[in-house]
């Protein structure tokens, strides 16, 4: 089958198309004819071996799918360890969720991942409630346009959206964000800090999602009102943040709260709570993903090229039906 594989850790550039075995169907996992695999910023840290879990090599990035099983039903799957660049994939039963003909493929990719990731963000890590006001930091990313949308459906008092262009500034106010700022080009934590609480008009905010790191990490915690709490999913700069300092998180009565979606898979139900009403809030035409573009499987690392430039928003598709 086509594939894109890895056999160095590196850049975009050992993004390579290579022809591969079948992968075999074994331990009750279920086999999918890949029609449209999704891009996420997590797949540009598996590829460099800087993710949470360390990588094999060779290794076929790419963490879900949409495709067809052998009995014919459509469908969307995350899968453990990669595989999805590829025209053939395995999927364990319990990720492998029917896609309703109303639900496109960019946003069926777009809610396995990053839709699940930015409910569990609000709902499991934040316990957002009415009222409260949320910073969604790169808000026109696949994650943050997600994001966006659940917190104004939930009942988010004010949501803050950070983006690094004008153009993605005004995607997020469409999607629902009351203010939208960039600090991209903030120096200093105070800095950050600054902007945040001036764009929640002039009060500290209740929510940060972040995954930028640096200074970015350092004044969304600084902008934290009491009990205030900044969930961390991502990294992206590939620069941490300064130590968290336990003192000052009880003087300040504020929480920092660190997500991998690989453990919500433990808690009972798995991720079908949340694909229950992401699917239906999108069937319903209350939530969109947004589409960024569809490309062929062999233009994978200028994919990765983009992503990491910041110059994308939404959900890249790897169309794997498409020759390059």
């Amino acid at each position: 089958m086509r594939a894109i594989q890895i056999t160095e850790f590196g850049g975009p550039e050992v993004l390579r198309p290579a022809q591969v075995p079948d992968p075999v169907a074994t331990g009750g996992l279920v086999p999918i004819d890949v029609d449209s695999a999704g891009l996420n910023y997590a797949d540009t840290h598996q590829v460099e071996n800087s993710y949470l879990a360390a990588q094999q090599l060779p290794l076929i990035p790419g963490a879900e799918v949409v495709g067809r099983t052998p009995d014919g039903r459509r469908v969307v799957a995350l899968l453990a360890g990669g595989g999805g660049y590829a025209e053939k994939a395995l999927a364990h039963p319990s990720v492998v969720f029917d896609l309703p003909d109303d639900v496109d493929d960019a946003t069926g990719l777009a809610l396995v991942l990053q839709g699940t990731t930015a409910w569990h963000l609000l709902r499991t890590c934040a316990h957002l409630a009415p009222g409260e006001s949320v910073v969604v930091h790169a808000a026109a990313g696949g994650v943050g346009t997600l994001a966006v949308q659940l917190a104004r459906q939930w009942g988010a008092g004010r949501v803050i959206a950070t983006a690094s262009s004008p153009a993605k500034r005004d995607l997020a106010l469409s999607l629902g964000a009351h203010e939208a700022v960039d600090v991209s080009t903030a120096s200093t934590a105070d800095e950050v800090r600054d902007l945040l609480v001036e764009a929640n008009e002039g009060r500290q905010v209740d929510v940060v999602l972040e995954m930028t790191g640096g200074v970015v990490t350092d004044g969304s915690l600084a902008a934290l009102a009491p009990f205030g709490r900044l969930c961390l999913f991502g990294m992206a700069s590939r620069t941490p943040p300064a130590p968290v300092d336990a003192g000052a998180l009880m003087a300040t009565s504020r929480a920092v709260i660190g997500f991998w979606l690989v453990h919500t898979l433990r808690r009972p139900g798995g991720l079908r709570p949340a694909m229950d009403e992401l699917l239906s809030l999108a069937g319903s035409g209350a939530l969109r993903g947004v589409d960024g573009g569809h490309f062929p499987l062999e233009a994978a690392a200028d994919a990765h090229r983009a992503l990491r430039s910041r110059g994308t928003t939404g959900k890249l598709v790897p169309d794997v039906r498409r020759r390059g």
